[in-house]
């Protein structure tokens, strides 16, 4: 019979894996090696365009590293400057969603890029606005890094702009620009300040042994290589979580992702263990730490790792969490933009918070503390708070 571990040493376990049990440094002093050691553990860092409290991205660190510069991570992202060649620590790619992963993951990605490389939609624009993708490319070429609107100005073509899905509007060569972002052929050199990609060639920012490892060079690994490599990630990043949940990480088709993790078994790189109250097997890092306890404080964006697998989060922590910013406002639960609150070992409430710049206020619109909220709960959420509004340089903190 495999290992039997209880919820809370599984929950300890994956707080440890996802660095909550390391500790934060004091405010404002966190380092590029601190900020390193956030990306070594998490692998993927998803990316999303809502701003309410501030850019997605940017929270996962503030909830492992408190009050940080955010030029940390821009640089982590973008090198040494605007156009800088220097090596990314950071590169953007379809990981879990739009994310940030490490230089070294994008080739495991390939396999993904080459299918969207032969897609049907290629050879229908190729059919029905022949020349289109391949200027867009030779633009990008020249003229990289350049966003999709620069690109628009460069590449003349005389199909008319549609509003197929609300709230977006792109033009065909828009289009072009995300499938062959989304085929490897062009890749993102960091954003700009409208959050706009800034797309160019691989070699502009990747070094030369993994552009030769890139999709469709000699040198890419293949579907099992890529496999291993995403679910070992995976595996390292969760500490311990069910094949549901190390496959979800990196958005794995269940025919890639169990031969790979039954494979890691094999090895004795992952142990197979039950959890108690779960109701399938765990796979566990062996060499994950297991603290005896976690005491940790933090804000969570709804992307963030630790959360952003509901049904892991309901399972590990008895917290059922759902996103309602695309819920009508009159159906909502609990909020518009809700940051679930981590205290030590639980997930203790739920804040519905928006950073209104224009009142210099951090605007606290809701909180929901858990009916098992621990004594302590409240005050160490306004704590938190007071932390969040300085980082985000707010003046005060406003609760309604």
């Amino acid at each position: 019979m495999p290992p039997t571990l209880t919820l809370p040493q599984a929950r300890r376990i994956a707080l440890a894996a996802q660095g909550f049990a390391d500790g934060r440094p004091a405010p404002w002093s966190a380092s590029m090696r601190q900020v390193q050691r956030v990306i070594d553990r998490l692998q993927v860092v998803q990316i999303d365009s809502v701003n309410v409290v501030t850019r997605s991205q940017y929270l996962p660190f503030f909830a492992r590293l408190g009050p940080y510069d955010t030029a940390l991570l821009d640089r982590a992202r973008d090198g040494a400057g605007p156009r800088s060649q220097a090596p990314r620590r950071l590169v953007e790619a379809w990981a879990h969603e739009a994310s940030l992963i490490p230089p070294e993951t994008w080739p495991y990605l390939g396999f993904r890029m080459q299918r969207a490389s032969v897609d049907s939609w290629s050879r229908r624009v190729e059919s029905e606005h022949p020349g289109v993708l391949g200027a867009v490319l030779d633009t990008v070429t020249r003229h990289g890094p350049i966003t999709a609107r620069e690109v628009d100005r460069w590449v003349e073509h005389d199909v008319p702009r549609t509003r197929e899905h609300w709230g977006w509007n792109w033009s065909l060569v828009k289009q072009c620009l995300e499938h062959l972002f989304w085929a490897g052929r062009i890749v993102s050199a960091g954003r700009n300040s409208q959050f706009e990609r800034r797309y160019a060639l691989p070699s502009y920012l990747l070094p030369a042994d993994i552009v030769a490892r890139g999709p469709g060079e000699p040198g890419a690994p293949d579907q099992e290589e890529s496999g291993l490599a995403l679910m070992r990630r995976a595996v390292r990043a969760h500490g311990i979580g069910t094949e549901a949940d190390l496959r979800d990480y990196f958005r794995l088709r269940q025919q890639m992702a169990a031969p790979a993790l039954a494979e890691l078994v094999r090895r004795g790189e992952v142990e197979q263990v039950q959890v108690r109250g779960w109701d399938r097997p765990a796979y566990l890092d062996p060499s994950a730490r297991r603290p005896r306890a976690v005491r940790a404080s933090a804000l969570l964006s709804p992307f963030d790792s630790l959360v952003w697998e509901r049904a892991r989060t309901e399972r590990l922590f008895g917290f059922r969490y759902r996103i309602e910013i695309y819920v009508p406002a009159p159906k909502r639960v609990h909020g518009y933009y809700v940051l679930p609150f981590l205290w030590n070992e639980q997930l203790v409430a739920r804040v519905d918070l928006k950073a209104d710049r224009a009142a210099d206020r951090l605007w606290v619109r809701a909180v929901h503390l858990e009916p098992d909220a621990p004594r302590g709960s409240r005050e160490a959420l306004a704590e938190e708070l007071a932390l969040l509004a300085d980082w985000l340089q707010l003046g005060r903190v406003e609760v309604t």
